[in-house]
């Protein structure tokens, strides 16, 4: 049976929402990951421009409330920025992780550099994932 994994940020725009496709694309046979904020808006294009890079489609994801998960047993519940852990109710899971990433909604400059800084987060995330939820190693 595959462990749920829940990864909160504070608009779930951008980390989160990577954080659930990266995860399911990477150990999608181990894991079901879903996300969601504590303030939903919408999934940042940039987001979506450089998970499609990776050939992840975010384009018709949704931006969730944490309020639509109250119920829901999670194995793991990540927090993914410093705004989310300090500000989130608790949400009760079995193993309580965080780790923050730079948050793309702040990116300044041209839209070359927000496109790198936002690939750059992607592969700190990917790599954090893999580290953190690789069972075969």
């Amino acid at each position: 049976m595959k462990k749920k994994v829940l990864f909160i940020c504070t608009h779930n725009s951008a980390r989160s929402q990577m954080a659930e496709a990266l995860l399911n694309n990477l150990f999608g046979d181990q894991y079901e990951a879903y996300s969601a904020g504590i303030e939903p808006t919408t999934v940042n294009p940039y987001v979506i421009q450089v998970m499609g890079e990776v050939d992840i489609d975010l384009s018709k994801n949704r931006s969730k409330s944490i309020k639509k998960f109250h119920g829901t047993h999670f194995e793991y519940v990540v927090t993914v920025c410093d705004h989310a852990k300090e500000t989130c109710p608790f949400f009760p899971g079995e193993i309580i992780l965080h780790k923050n990433f730079d948050d793309p909604s702040e990116f300044t400059g041209t839209k070359e550099n927000i496109l790198n800084r936002v690939r750059q987060v992607r592969e700190e995330i990917k790599g954090w994932i893999e580290k953190t939820f690789n069972e075969s190693s």
